[in-house]
């Protein structure tokens, strides 16, 4: 089968890993491009599967604090182009979306949507005027909302990145410092306990086969997966990854020392997780050319 430029430079981008490579597992799996990213960490070609990094939708993310600072609402609102993020009627309606999110104490979007906002119209109404104006689809992706018992961080780095963390114990500073830490560090559990057993599976399973190619004797092996496994859940949790303020310092002694722990972590980044449509311009170009010219003859 063939495989395409695009495939193997997505592959490179969640591994890290060489063009050749990406091109061989590829091949190997028949072009899928999940398998392709797990069979090269299964070979010890790639420390990690970055899916985050396969951004492609514009917008922004808002997030409206309540007086008290202990709730907050977070959401994410997508548009086509970055020019339309910066549009001001875009983001006076994506800040509606965020107090109106907080006011009700609502994070199921379709409900969100249908509730009305300022002027009396509901938030989809405003919605599809909006896109009717600016001629771009413009969508609500996601909402959440995080309570503190005694602090609440948020975080909001440029429009493209939005973090609240709760704590109980600590204080102000310490949950904003743990906000923009998760802006930058992306975590996706608080703790390691947190990791869901599937996927504690399949990081063993990814380790063992590492160590299997390595050659490693069998006394020691086991060892050494294991080793392997809490440093990657470490990596992937709050708690375990060196603050990005002090990295001699950990985030759990960081809590540890201020007598607080993590009760909410959320945090949204725009488009994250969406695969970006890829087109062929000159195709686009010559299909819309013969498709003129059919007409033209009719």
């Amino acid at each position: 089968m063939t495989i395409t430029a695009e495939a193997v430079k997505q592959l490179r981008e969640r591994t890290g890993a060489g063009m050749m490579d990406c091109k061989k597992a590829l091949v190997e799996v028949g072009g899928d491009l999940d398998a392709a990213a797990e069979l090269m960490r299964k070979q010890g070609l790639a420390k990690a599967d970055k899916k985050a990094a396969r951004i492609a939708a514009e917008g922004t993310i808002v997030i409206e604090r309540s007086p008290d600072g202990l709730s907050a609402a977070i959401a994410e609102i997508n548009c086509e182009t970055d020019f339309v993020a910066r549009e001001q009627d875009f983001r006076a309606f994506a800040a509606a979306v965020g107090k109106l999110a907080l006011a009700r104490r609502v994070e199921d979007v379709a409900a969100l949507m249908s509730l009305k906002s300022e002027g009396g119209d509901t938030l989809d109404e405003r919605r599809c005027a909006l896109v009717a104006k600016i001629g771009e689809n413009i969508s609500v992706r996601r909402v959440a909302l995080a309570i503190a018992p005694t602090a609440l961080g948020t975080y909001v780095h440029g429009t493209r990145i939005g973090v609240l963390v709760g704590l109980r114990g600590g204080d102000e500073s310490l949950a904003r410092d743990i906000a923009m830490h998760v802006a930058a560090m992306s975590p996706e559990y608080v703790s390691p306990s947190d990791v869901p057993a599937p996927v504690v599976a399949k990081e063993r399973e990814i380790f063992a086969e590492q160590v299997k190619a390595e050659g490693k004797p069998p006394e020691i092996a086991g060892k050494i997966v294991e080793g392997k496994l809490r440093k990657r859940l470490n990596e992937v949790s709050l708690t375990g990854q060196p603050f990005v303020k002090d990295d001699k310092t950990t985030i759990e002694s960081l809590l540890k020392s201020a007598k607080a722990e993590v009760t909410a972590m959320v945090r949204f980044e725009v488009g994250a997780g969406i695969e970006k449509k890829h087109g062929d311009f000159a195709a686009e170009v010559m299909a819309t050319v013969q498709g003129a010219t059919a007409t033209a003859k009719h």
